[in-house]
């Protein structure tokens, strides 16, 4: 019988029999493995356990410590529950059923939506089947065999699936889950062994879905769950999502009177007075950051003819997403980001190689037309600003500038107590420009990531089209990863436009367009905010700094002084002039989380103080106005973290 070599990842090599599977290696190197085996990686692809090795390859076996194992888990899951709802509600039809970062989903078209207990007798019936340990077996079926079965089993949505996705191919991969009378999926998985490797799992919720995203398509019912290697980690994630939904910023922005939604107006944040004071504080540091580091605010027009948007590219790929406006017979958009209108600045002035860098920087709102059913509070919108800059660079200061970038990046997460991780995405296969020009944007890219000391992933062929770049994400109190920050390098563009500076050459160059942004929108990085600190935004932050508290109406005057004092010195403060118990009033001031409450009775008014209390430590002590002023600048000028 012929053999075939197996390399192992401590580099060691085996001969096993031609076709042997990828099982057959995990119990040739111990039984343990083979208990602990859910799929093997051959020559870099991830492979169930019955992949026959017909060559020569590198093995790995994937176990639940794998970083290959949760997805697996998670889509193996999802299939699990097709099966059991094809079990509870015969004649559904099954859509997709993917994993994701948080757990899974899979889409049904069925006579009525799913309430609660339809999810409660689904995850038992899940639960039955899981703990029968059956056999997920991949199969492969002709064709115009599969295509006729699903057309039997009135399964339209998988009929499709298959004509789209195997176009050209004689076989087609399916899984069964024991065989295809239990459950069939047009899948090309891999999967685990059995049903019987899933023991922590939950569903979560339901919620409405369309074929493919598409509103024009049919509407179906998408089932939201998650799974875990261990019930500890699964116990874990459901404690993170009950805090989560007391962090959830829709309801922490309604409550502290944030911002407002209306139906007239979808997708679209009515900012009201506390939440747009948070909204210009975080729009002012910026700034005050911005400026020393040499940008320049612009601001650029909302509106553009279509024409801007063709030159740019977007009217081919992105139009269904822009707001589209007919004027005198002329075709105009609402901009959907600031790019070209920044190209168009810099191409209106001649520049030297000694102007640059050339660094814009705008805030201006920006509209794109999101699905309605996509929107969600302020992480989904259709009306946002960004804190957008594009800096314009030679080539030859790709490095530095992105070096600076990350510097600022650091600086600004740093200020709000943000720890952050950095990927660094390369050349996509489908890509333009050079390959040298590639490997010299990346290897400044790196460069500038070592130099600034930040470690950092590989993400290999994840950059944009034109160009390298890195991303950051933000990790909060409760430890979700959110993608923020972003540099991108772009050739393409400065073609596009015909951007040029004069070099030392006195020749015409072109320049390289670095799209960078720190928060990314101000709306979505203060939903992330008020979910980081549950609303207790820290002191340079909070919309109210301090509010005065007065006692009884004879203390008024006092108060009203305190508060002018306070507001003089720079400090949003505000004044409780309620006819109400001061036991109450502590309270509203809490719930509201004001940073401080100063209270004041008949010493204060005397004595020139005030009572100094924390919203989370309590009565402080007396102060004198003065140094409690002094006291709150040192802390915002600090940022409190």
């Amino acid at each position: 019988m012929s053999q075939v070599s197996i390399t192992l990842p401590d580099g060691s090599v085996r001969s096993v029999p031609t076709g042997t599977p990828v099982r057959g290696v995990a119990e040739a190197i111990s039984p343990n493995l083979a208990k602990a085996a859910l799929a093997g990686v051959v020559d870099g692809t991830l492979v169930d356990l019955t992949y026959p090795l017909e060559r020569d390859a590198a093995v790995r076996i994937v176990t639940d410590k794998s970083p290959e194992a949760l997805p697996l888990f998670r889509h193996s899951t999802a299939h699990l529950l097709a099966a059991a709802v094809t079990h509870l509600f015969p004649g559904v039809q099954c859509g997709i059923g993917p994993a994701t970062d948080e757990g899974f989903f899979y889409d049904f078209v069925v006579p009525r939506p799913f309430v609660p207990e339809d999810l409660e007798a689904i995850e038992a019936k899940m639960r039955e089947l899981a703990a029968q340990d059956l056999v997920y077996e991949r199969q492969l079926w002709p064709r115009d065999e599969a295509t006729a079965f699903f057309e039997r089993r009135g399964e339209p949505l998988k009929m499709q699936l298959i004509d789209e996705k195997t176009a050209g191919q004689k076989e087609v991969s399916v899984y069964t889950i024991k065989d295809k009378d239990t459950f069939v999926d047009f899948c090309v998985g891999p999967h685990v062994p059995t049903t019987g490797k899933l023991k922590a799992f939950k569903l979560l919720t339901t919620s409405n879905a369309y074929w493919k995203g598409d509103a024009h398509n049919q509407p179906m019912q998408r089932v939201y769950g998650t799974a875990f290697a261990s019930d500890k980690d699964l116990k874990a994630h459901l404690t993170q999502l009950e805090e989560a939904k007391k962090r959830d910023h829709r309801k922490l922005g309604r409550e502290l009177g944030l911002f407002t939604f209306h139906p007239w107006a979808p997708g679209a944040a009515f900012w009201l007075g506390k939440g747009t004071t948070l909204y210009n504080t975080l729009a002012d540091y910026m700034r005050e950051v911005l400026f020393p580091a040499g940008y320049v605010e612009v601001k650029t027009p909302l509106v553009y003819n279509k024409a801007l948007w063709e030159r740019s590219g977007h009217w081919a790929f992105y139009q269904p997403n822009m707001f589209l406006i007919e004027s005198e017979g002329e075709t105009m958009s609402m901009k959907p980001m600031n790019c070209p209108g920044h190209f168009l600045t810099f191409a209106s002035q001649t520049h030297s190689y000694r102007d640059l860098p050339v660094r814009y920087h705008e805030q201006t709102p920006l509209h794109r037309n999101e699905a309605s059913g996509v929107l969600s509070g302020l992480t989904r919108v259709r009306q946002f600003s960004q804190d957008d800059a594009h800096c314009f660079v030679t080539p030859e200061q790709i490095g530095d500038e992105v070096e600076r970038l990350i510097r600022l990046v650091q600086r600004v997460y740093g200020d709000f107590g943000l720890p952050f991780t950095a990927k660094l995405s390369t050349m996509p296969d489908e890509h333009m420009g050079e390959v040298a020009t590639w490997d010299h944007a990346e290897a400044q890219l790196k460069a500038a990531l070592e130099r600034s000391g930040l470690a950092y992933d590989l993400n290999e062929k994840d950059g944009a089209f034109y160009g390298p770049k890195i991303d950051f994400d933000v990790t909060d109190a409760i430890g979700r990863k959110w993608q923020c920050a972003t540099i991108q390098l772009d050739y393409m563009q400065p073609e596009n436009f015909d951007l040029k500076y004069i070099g030392a050459d006195n020749a015409e160059h072109r320049p390289v367009v670095i799209h960078r942004a720190i928060f990314g929108s101000f709306e979505r990085f203060i939903a992330i905010l008020i979910e980081h600190y549950t609303g207790a935004f820290p002191l340079w932050l909070a919309p109210i700094q301090a509010v005065v508290l007065p006692i009884a109406d004879r203390h008024l005057p006092y108060a009203a002084a305190v508060r002018a004092q306070l507001r003089g010195a720079g400090l949003r403060a505000d004044l409780d002039e309620r006819q109400e118990k001061i036991g109450y009033k502590i309270r509203e001031a809490q719930l509201q989380k004001v940073p401080y409450m100063l209270v004041i009775g008949d010493r204060e008014s005397t004595e020139g103080t005030v009572s100094v209390r924390t919203r989370t430590g309590g009565d402080q002590g007396a102060s004198p106005v003065d140094a409690f002023i002094a006291s709150a600048r040192d802390e915002i000028a600090r940022k409190g973290i």
